[in-house]
């Protein structure tokens, strides 16, 4: 068997930044499960993905049957799927017997179990009360959650095509520009100012490498994308207290999201019936909030995108003027 520290399990599988409720309220309890589960079983990742789901599923059970002990029942039961859910990355990670067909598997069931819990409380206490409203409410959490989803992997993916864009430019303009050098005679070593400022833009954003980095890897030296660091200066003040809580500033994501909804709002509503749609409007208010401020971060970073690129296409078009046609074949080629 392995031999794991709670300080191996912290170093090698906490995330640098996390959501603050996965920090407060998961990671003390699954750091310690992890760290027995890595050492005295061999229980894989996929096992665990499987686990949460059939806990998630038990919680939707709960929360279909309606009344406040199932209620109660159902948040627990939820609660504890999400953590063995953060254990499988966990385990993944410190074990480094992660796969692809793990991170899918994983992705799947995190949304099955979204909308079957979703289902199944709106339905709980549309049964018992008559209120079309859980249902309208039940549709607007599934709209949330898969609103989310879509915009972080279309994010993703632009930000991606932008970064192959940039560095493709900058190469050729780099290319060009020692050619160029070599036609006048002039030192080849140096970078323009031009090329320093388009490495400097195809840094990716800092705040999503921070949640892909675990606490034992170096940190990169990235600075903020410009435009947000110019328009919100506190945030550079704020920055090292929240790296040292590994609380990200996105403080309402989909997992507050899904805790407000099934941990939080079943709770209520079991001291005060009815506690379940103002609960869920709040949770869903609070997760737009910030679903916007991504958005209008996106927004500044394309035309930090669209700003950089045209200096880059800009000198391309000068060094190719001023090149020889043959030099221009050379780099095609």
């Amino acid at each position: 068997m392995a031999n794991f520290t709670l300080d191996d399990v912290r170093q090698r599988t906490y995330k640098a930044r996390d959501a603050w409720w996965t920090v407060l309220l998961v990671d003390p309890l699954a750091a310690r499960l992890v760290k027995v589960t890595a050492n005295r079983t061999n229980i894989t990742p996929n096992q665990l993905t499987v686990g949460a789901m059939v806990l998630g599923l038990g919680a939707g059970a709960c929360f279909l049957v309606g009344t406040w002990p199932y209620l109660l029942l159902g948040a627990l039961l939820y609660h504890l799927s999400f953590t063995l859910d953060c254990m499988d990355g966990k385990i993944a990670r410190l074990k480094g017997n992660g796969s692809v067909f793990g991170a899918w598997l994983d992705y799947i069931f995190d949304r099955i179990r979204v909308l079957a819990c979703a289902i199944a409380l709106m339905a709980g206490q549309y049964l018992i009360t008559g209120d079309v409203a859980y249902v309208w409410t039940a549709v607007a959490v599934v709209f949330l959650d898969m609103l989310r989803y879509m915009d972080a992997l279309e994010t993703y993916k632009v930000r991606a095509q932008m970064r192959a864009k940039l560095n493709a430019t900058r190469l050729e303009a780099q290319e060009l520009e020692l050619a160029a050098r070599r036609l006048r005679g002039e030192d080849v070593t140096a970078v323009s100012e031009e090329l320093r400022a388009a490495e400097g833009a195809l840094r990716g954003d800092p705040e999503a490498d921070l949640e892909d980095r675990v606490l034992g890897e170096q940190p990169t030296h990235q600075v903020l994308q410009q435009g947000f660091h110019e328009k919100f200066p506190w945030y550079a003040r704020i920055r090292p207290f929240l790296a040292r809580t590994r609380i990200r500033p996105h403080l309402f994501s989909g997992i507050e999201f899904q805790m407000g909804v099934f941990v939080v709002a079943p709770v209520l509503a079991a001291a005060v019936p009815g506690a379940i749609i103002p609960t869920t409007a709040v949770a869903g208010a609070g997760l737009l909030a910030f679903e916007l401020v991504i958005i209008y971060k996106f927004w500044l970073s394309t035309r930090d995108y669209g700003r950089s690129l045209a200096k880059l296409e800009g000198k391309v078009a000068a060094l190719r003027a001023e090149l020889p046609e043959q030099v221009h074949y050379s780099h095609s080629a």
